[in-house]
């Protein structure tokens, strides 16, 4: 059979050959080119023709060994071919193998309860924390004296404290210490049988809005506390929850209540509390750049230190009360921003200015020095999340959801 493919092969080379011009002029690559083609079309039949022969092999005998193979690459890749035909899984097992998974970039997660960003610390921020707390000492603030941890009646039993502790922190949101601490002795000396959950339960509610008329937003937090109370009673004993899920399903209680509470009421220090004063310093000293409270929440317990969770809340509110406040900050009292530490510091540059007044020809010449105070257009700006005087809505019940409609004093 070989023999007369090759001669059917000789006789077309001798004829394209023969078909050229006399002179032999047709170019060599064209020859070449021939040549090839012929080749590569004999190696293709040749192979067909070996796996034909041995495919009929396998059928009379399973058991013959298998020929060996040839000097070419032909025969060796028809034995392969023999070979993963009669063993499938050998065929298959590449095409088995796991795929390597790809590697997806690094996620930052804010806000999501559960859920730790992951960033870098500050370069500087232990230097930054210990110059707050150093200042903090030299000036009283009011959380320091009226805070929610110290207004519960230390002679009353462990559930009516905590219980105390979790009321005061719902009425503190948007109000002063010093407006809550009256509010919360209202209810300690007026309620009938001492301020505890059955009086909770039992006080009508035109008398509880009575006694915390003072606080921001009393009406809506008359309605939190009332049912607050019956949850307590129906779902948990009769005492607060001791968990954040149990406190953050009480109405009017979002994280930042629920955190602070963990702390002051169960002495457990699971998560930061973030109210607007810690928002908005650790954002005006660059530690983050978040959108709300609950990011900032996030943003922290990444990288600060846990045994430092219950203390930046007192540390930053006190801060915000005496030397960093809201409005007009007092930056040349503060020794972050004499220091160069605070990237949001405005100082006031005072410049003497020597003006001459004449009065009359003649007269002798008087000197005025006046004072003039430099100071940045945006220092009486209204700071991250308080509301503007005016404005139709503020921040829920802890400053951090949605906008509720203003309600009368």
């Amino acid at each position: 059979m070989r023999t007369s493919k090759v001669s059917k092969e000789t006789a077309r080379v001798v004829d394209a050959l023969s078909s050229r011009g006399s002179n032999g002029s047709a170019p060599r690559r064209s020859l070449r080119n021939f040549v090839h083609a012929t080749e590569v079309n004999y190696a293709q039949d040749d192979a067909s023709s070996d796996l034909s022969e041995l495919a009929s092999d396998a059928s009379l005998s399973s058991a013959s060994p298998s020929p060996p193979p040839s000097s070419s690459g032909k025969r060796k890749r028809a034995v392969k071919t023999e070979v993963l035909s009669s063993n499938p899984s050998a065929a298959n097992r590449k095409s088995n193998l796991p795929k390597k998974a790809k590697r997806q970039p690094a996620k930052r997660i804010k806000g999501e309860s559960g859920n730790v960003a992951t960033v870098e610390p500050p370069p500087n921020w232990e230097q930054m924390y210990s110059i707050t707390a150093e200042m903090r000492k030299k000036v009283v603030a009011p959380v320091d004296t009226m805070g929610c941890e110290s207004l519960a009646e230390e002679s009353r039993s462990p559930i009516d404290r905590r219980l105390q502790t979790l009321v005061a922190l719902m009425l503190s949101s948007q109000t002063k210490d010093t407006v809550n601490a009256v509010a919360m002795k209202n209810l300690q000396d007026n309620l009938e049988g001492g301020f505890n959950l059955a009086a909770l339960l039992t006080v009508e509610p035109e008398r509880l809005n009575e006694l915390i008329a003072k606080v921001g937003f009393h009406n809506n937090k008359t309605k939190y506390i009332k049912a607050t109370a019956e949850i307590l009673r129906d779902r948990f004993d009769g005492d607060i929850p001791d968990t954040i899920e149990g406190l953050v399903s009480l109405p009017g209680v979002g994280p930042k209540m629920a955190y602070l509470t963990m702390s002051a009421a169960w002495g457990r220090d699971e998560g930061i509390g973030v109210d607007v004063h810690v928002h908005r310093i650790t954002n005006l000293w660059g530690w983050h750049k978040t959108r709300n409270p609950e990011e900032t929440r996030a943003e922290l317990e990444s990288w600060l230190p846990r045994e430092k969770w219950h203390d930046i809340n007192h540390l930053l509110v006190g801060f915000g009360q005496t030397i960093c406040l809201p409005v007009g900050r007092k930056c040349n009292n503060c020794v972050l921003a004499t220091e160069g530490l605070c990237p949001s510091a405005v100082i006031k540059k005072e410049v003497t200015k020597r003006v001459k007044k004449v009065k009359d020809e003649g007269e002798v010449k008087t000197e005025i020095d006046a004072i003039i105070k430099e100071e940045k257009a945006d220092e009486d700006a209204p700071p991250l999340d308080v509301p503007l005087a005016g404005a139709g809505t503020v921040p829920d019940i802890e400053g951090t959801g949605a906008g509720i409609k203003r309600e009368e004093a």
